[in-house]
C-alpha cells in the first residue's frame, strides 16, 4: 500500500480521473488538480462512486504564481503530470501562440511542478515524478508535430531529470500510451475543421476517419493508471512503461523500419 501525498493534474477526465482513484486504492493521499469548480465536482462524484476519498485543488499549471504557491505546500511523495491535449495541425498551419500554449502546457508546466516538488521529495529521502508522454514521444507523424515536439521535449527533459535526482532517492518516470479512449480524440473533430481551408484538409480528414476505424482498439484509461500507479509503488521502477499493444508495435515498427519506407507508407496513408 502507498504513503504520502500524490498530486495528479488534470485529473477531471481520461487518464488522470482513473489515475486519482486508482492512486487512492492503493492507499496513497490522493489528489488531482482540476481547472474549475464544476470539474472538482466530477472528480467528488466519481471518488464517490468508487468509494475512495479524493481530493482536488483548483489550479492551471500554466498559471507558475499558482504553482508556486500550492505545490510546495502540499509536500508531495508522488506527482503524475498528466495535463495536456492533442492539438492537431500541420506545422504549417499553427501559428506561434497556438505552439507556446501547447509547449506551455505539456513540456513547460510539468518540469516546472517537478521542479517545485523536489525540495519536499529530497527532505524526505524519496520521491516519485511521473510524466505521461506518449508512444509519440519516441516517433512522430505528420499533422500532430507540434504535439509530438511537447512529447519529444517531456522524454528528453525526464531523461535528464532522472540522473540529477537519482542521487537522492527519486525517481523519474515515463509512461508511453498508445491509443486510450480519452475525451483528447472527441476533440479532433472540433480541431480538424478549424483547418477546412488548409491544403492539408483531405489529409485531416483521412487521419480522422483513421481515428475512428482504430477506437474498437484502443485502451481503456484504467489500463493506463494501473500502470501509472504501479511504477509510483515500484521499488525500482522502470525508466520508460509502453501501453497498449500499439505502442508495442509502434515502437517495433520506428525501430527497425528504415526512414524512407516509413515516409513512404505515411504519405500514401495519409494522402500527402
Amino acid at each position: 500500500m502507498g504513503e504520502g501525498a500524490v498530486l495528479t493534474t488534470g485529473a477531471n477526465s481520461g487518464i488522470g480521473l482513473a489515475t486519482v482513484l486508482e492512486v487512492a486504492r492503493r492507499g496513497f493521499r490522493s489528489i488531482g488538480s482540476v481547472r474549475s469548480e464544476a470539474k472538482a465536482a466530477v472528480v467528488a462524484e466519481a471518488a464517490a462512486d468508487a468509494g475512495v476519498e479524493v481530493e482536488t485543488v483548483l489550479l492551471d499549471v500554466c498559471d507558475a504564481d499558482a504553482c508556486e504557491r500550492i505545490v510546495p505546500a502540499l509536500e508531495l511523495h508522488g506527482l503524475v503530470n498528466n495535463a495536456g491535449y492533442a492539438g492537431n495541425g500541420a506545422i504549417e498551419d499553427v501559428g506561434d501562440e497556438q505552439v507556446r500554449h501547447q509547449l506551455e502546457t505539456m513540456l513547460v508546466a510539468p518540469m516546472r511542478l517537478a521542479r517545485l516538488a523536489l525540495p519536499a521529495m529530497r527532505a524526505a529521502g524519496r520521491g516519485r515524478i511521473v510524466n505521461v508522454s506518449s508512444i509519440y514521444g519516441r516517433t512522430t507523424t505528420p499533422l500532430t508535430g507540434w504535439y509530438q515536439a511537447a512529447k519529444h521535449g517531456l522524454e528528453a527533459a525526464s531523461d535528464a531529470l532522472r540522473l540529477e535526482v537519482a542521487g537522492d532517492g527519486i525517481k523519474v518516470v515515463l509512461i508511453e500510451p498508445g491509443g486510450v479512449r480519452t475525451g483528447i480524440w472527441d476533440d479532433m473533430a472540433g480541431t480538424i475543421a478549424e483547418h477546412d481551408d488548409s491544403r492539408f484538409a483531405a489529409s485531416y480528414r483521412r487521419s480522422l476517419d483513421i481515428t475512428r476505424w482504430t477506437q474498437p482498439i484502443l485502451a481503456e484509461p484504467g489500463h493506463c493508471a494501473r500502470v501509472i500507479a504501479d511504477a509510483m509503488e515500484a521499488r525500482g521502477p522502470r525508466a520508460r512503461y509502453l501501453v497498449g499493444s500499439d505502442a508495442q508495435a509502434l515502437a517495433l515498427i520506428d525501430q527497425f523500419t528504415p526512414t524512407v519506407v516509413k515516409d513512404r507508407v505515411t504519405r500514401w496513408v495519409l494522402r500527402l
